[in-house]
């Protein structure tokens, strides 16, 4: 598989001075997903995990209902598809005849994002499975910050966690946002990982794509060093789950559903 980086020779401008110098770079990888044999999708990601981001993507788009309904899946590398066969894929996509494309931007460039089948995928949480404190929130963003390696490397990328309250499970990254959050979906679909009571710490802003996302995985709260929209705050209410941005410098915002984070007082 391709490099997740590599490096190229740059002129940088510093204190108005030039310097020839070599920088690293993150690379992009397109993917064509062929299901049936038929072209369905191109995803632009990091290429890694490439396996894990296709079950993701298809289960939380509604594309297969379970990870069992994937009977084969195959890579070939040089080309760059990943073969998908299946006797159960939802009807509606079936009858799709235009293929997809996926940019690794983050927004509702992706096509094949359907808010009527976000109905039928995302998951309303009922209940309190998981309370973390103040403390908790600002030690996960230091953990995933921490294991950021190729963001600290090349400023290019996105990172996503899931955690429990004693700290980071899986990380993942990426350069498209919503392909570390498949990532992480595909993994535990695959490995058959409960994702009750958890949390998933996120490097970038919280969209309404992405907290649909997380709700489609079963995460109770998302903590995020950015900002939320308000139509993601509005999808967290009705969903129950717990929004938390702004995480940094021992500061923090809680938007949403305040009751999973513990030892709070508020005062006016």
């Amino acid at each position: 598989m391709k490099e997740v980086d590599t490096k190229r020779g740059i002129i940088r401008i510093h204190n108005g001075h030039l310097q020839q110098t070599i920088d690293t770079v993150v690379t992009e990888f397109p993917v064509t997903v062929k299901v049936n044999g038929q072209e369905f999708v191109t995803m632009v990601c990091t290429p890694e995990h490439i396996e894990d981001m296709v079950i993701g993507y298809l289960v939380s788009e509604g594309v297969l209902k379970t990870y069992k309904d994937v009977k084969d899946i195959w890579i070939q590398e040089k080309e760059g598809f990943v073969h998908v066969k299946t006797d159960n894929i939802n009807p509606y996509y079936q009858n799709l005849q235009n293929k997809r494309y996926i940019t690794s931007c983050c927004g509702m460039s992706r096509q094949a994002f359907v808010f009527v089948n976000d109905a039928l995928t995302a998951k309303k949480i009922n209940g309190i499975n998981i309370k973390i404190t103040p403390d908790h929130c600002f030690r996960l963003m230091r953990e995933l910050q921490e294991t950021a390696s190729t963001f600290q490397k090349t400023g290019g990328v996105h990172n996503a966690a899931l955690c429990d309250a004693n700290g980071i499970l899986i990380s993942r990254m990426d350069i498209g946002r919503h392909n570390a959050l498949d990532k992480i979906y595909g993994y535990c679909l695959k490995n058959n990982l409960s994702t009750k009571g958890t949390i998933i710490a996120f490097s970038g802003r919280i969209s309404s794509e992405i907290l649909l996302k997380v709700a489609k995985i079963g995460c109770e709260i998302i903590l995020s060093k950015s900002a939320p929209t308000e139509f993601a705050l509005k999808s967290a209410e009705e969903l129950g789950i717990t929004t938390v941005g702004f995480i940094r410098n021992n500061s923090m915002n809680i938007y949403t559903r305040p009751e999973r984070i513990a030892n709070i007082n508020i005062t006016a």
